[in-house]
């Protein structure tokens, strides 16, 4: 039975159970059209139309605003032109002082504060109770300018507690300042590169000559300079697959999503040439903490073959803990689809084989994996026929099919009868494969994972039992309820209470503190990137006030209210309430810092 006809009306005496709640029939009630594309709610929450207010919770604009050019009336669309400033201390202390233990080349002509005293009087009054990061990995890396400063330092020194930072969990896959200069001055060393680009390159030339003649490819082939090195061996049998997140994806989010029970995650997609041309914010999303290894892939873009080769031999030289690096073909966004890359290689078969052929070439034993979507029109799918033949090609560990259309977005079901079906042709070619050359080589079975709408626990089980998937890899579900690994594992609802959840967004924020700091400018970066955060989990609506289950990504609700006021706190879609909530764990808000949500449907003025 599929995913869309299981659904069930909840019984009242569950209605204020906190407990998991485990749903044993599947029933659903799809006949009456008023109720498509709505989320239905128990009645004694939803507010009436005449007090439903732009401050209740609910009413969230579909994902698409997000990515749409389109024009809107004036509450909808996207803030396409956000600016985020970066705060900035009234004196800054020198940098080369390292806490006053240092010394500084410039010394009295130095622009910067080099008495800690003088310092430490203009910084604001300290934030109360213990630096959260001190408190995790028992020291604070950023020294006297931390806004928990009282709590660590006394005696004009630093505390440190050795034991805990002993261990302390630490991010991994950082570059040197050395490694970024080389990549900067275009003199980072790949050998492996400069040997298959031009074979791949001659390969183009050829095929273009033989004008698609099948003797004379053959008579004109040339053997690969470069053989790819024997892969680590990938397990994605029924892993639970965080997707490559755009914004949202940093590190902290993910660090929670392993908290929670997911088995890989991914980083944000890195462009190509930036990392080659040694970008220091491109080189800050391929990072990852010990937390997330082993399991730790890295997403890059690339609209042409030598970016997509280079960018791949330089990570795998440079970084170590990488599970697998995969190719985004999928991405609709418009900047990326005109420069060539993302889903536009999906309407370039050919060329995205030898980009495929020639990272495989360089990785050295990390495997290559491509994240691809059914095609970029609705009426003309090719993610069939470009799975066969990624299978066939051989140098691909796993392929990912996202079940929309580039013309589609976000809007719509994904069509999971499609990723059905090209699972079984993947299947299928990959035992052919495997029969034909079974006397050559052991062939290594290629991976298959579909992509869309899993928002609860059934979608995933139902995607792995009945649509042939090795397992499912989850975006938006986890955007807004990241306890979904855990209700994969435990195969029933977790109705999280207005406080666990809270507790969530805690811990978000101890996260957010250790990775980008506890000094103003870290605090302002966290505040940030917990609004954005916010700006998806206020989506979620609380499973005890549901009416039927399971919920499903594309409904909205009816404006509603919770079964307390910080249930419904943590359901607003107002971005000044997001900064509220922040503010419980990152101290007031400096008086620099402005949030504008991606959405303009959350950035109106709170009534009253």
């Amino acid at each position: 039975m599929s995913l869309d006809s299981k659904r069930i009306k909840l019984n009242d005496e569950l209605r204020d159970n906190k407990e998991p709640i485990e749903i044993l029939g599947n029933e659903r009630d799809d006949n009456r059209s008023e109720q498509r594309g709505i989320m239905r709610i128990k009645p004694e929450y939803i507010l009436p139309k005449n007090t439903a207010n732009k401050s209740g919770s609910g009413g969230v604009e579909d994902d698409d605003e997000a990515e749409s050019g389109t024009k809107h009336k004036k509450e909808r669309g996207q803030n396409k032109n956000r600016r985020f400033q970066k705060a900035r201390e009234t004196v800054k202390f020198c940098e080369s002082l390292k806490d006053g233990e240092g010394q500084c080349k410039f010394g009295n002509d130095c622009r910067f504060e080099h008495d800690i005293g003088v310092y430490l009087s203009s910084k604001p009054p300290d934030i109360e109770g213990v630096c959260p990061v001190y408190e995790a990995i028992g020291y604070c890396p950023v020294g006297i300018k931390c806004r928990w400063l009282g709590s660590h330092y006394a005696d004009g020194k630093l505390k440190i507690c050795e034991e805990k930072k002993a261990n302390a969990g630490h991010e991994l896959n950082r570059i040197n300042r050395e490694t970024q200069n080389i990549l900067q001055k275009k003199k980072f060393p790949v050998p492996k590169s400069e040997k298959i680009i031009p074979y791949l390159e001659s390969l183009k030339e050829t095929e273009d000559k033989a004008n698609n003649n099948l003797d004379e490819r053959r008579a004109a082939f040339i053997e690969s300079p470069l053989l790819a090195c024997e892969k680590q061996a990938i397990n994605l049998d029924k892993a639970k697959i965080l997707s490559p997140l755009t914004t949202v994806g940093n590190l902290p989010f993910r660090r929670l999503c392993r908290w929670y029970g997911a088995d890989i995650t991914y980083s944000e997609m890195a462009l190509s040439l930036p990392l080659l041309q040694g970008s220091k914010s491109e080189w800050a999303l391929p990072r990852t903490h010990t937390s997330e290894v082993p399991g730790f892939g890295v997403q890059i873009a690339a609209s042409k073959l030598w970016q997509a080769v280079k960018a791949t031999e330089v990570l795998s030289t440079s970084s170590d803990y990488i599970h697998d690096i995969n190719l985004n073909c999928g991405c609709p966004i418009d900047l990326i689809f005109r420069s060539g890359a993302g889903s536009a290689l999906l309407d370039s078969g050919t060329k995205l084989m030898r980009i495929l052929k020639g990272m495989n070439a360089v990785s050295g034993d990390i495997p290559v994996t491509a994240k691809i979507r059914l095609g970029t029109r609705d009426a003309h799918p090719n993610a069939k026929k470009l799975a066969a033949r990624m299978v066939a090609e051989g140098d691909v560990a796993a392929i990912t099919l996202h079940g929309r259309s580039r013309q589609q977005r976000y809007t719509r079901a994904a069509d999971w009868n499609y990723i059905g079906e090209t699972a079984q042709i993947v299947r299928d070619a990959s035992e052919e494969i495997a029969e034909r050359e079974k006397e050559k080589r052991e062939r290594r079975k290629v991976w298959f994972v579909g992509n869309g709408d899993c928002y609860s626990w059934k979608d995933w089980w139902d995607a792995v039992d009945n649509h042939g998937v090795d397992s499912v890899m989850i975006a938006r579900g986890a955007l807004i309820k990241p306890w979904i690994f855990e209700e994969i594992d435990k195969k029933q609802y977790l109705d999280k209470s207005a406080t666990e959840r809270l507790e969530m967004i805690g811990q978000f924020a101890k996260y957010g503190l250790e990775h980008w700091g506890t000094d103003e400018y870290g605090i302002n970066n966290c505040r940030r990137f917990l609004c954005e955060f916010l700006s998806f989990s206020c989506r979620y609506v609380p499973v005890g006030i549901l009416e039927v289950l399971p919920p499903r990504l594309q409904d909205r609700p009816p404006m509603w209210r919770g079964r307390n006021e910080l249930e419904t706190l943590l359901g607003s879609g107002d971005y000044k309430d997001w900064i509220k909530i922040s503010e419980m764990f990152l101290g007031p808000s400096h008086e620099s810092f402005d949030f504008k949500p991606k959405h303009k449907s959350n950035a109106y003025e709170a009534e009253g």
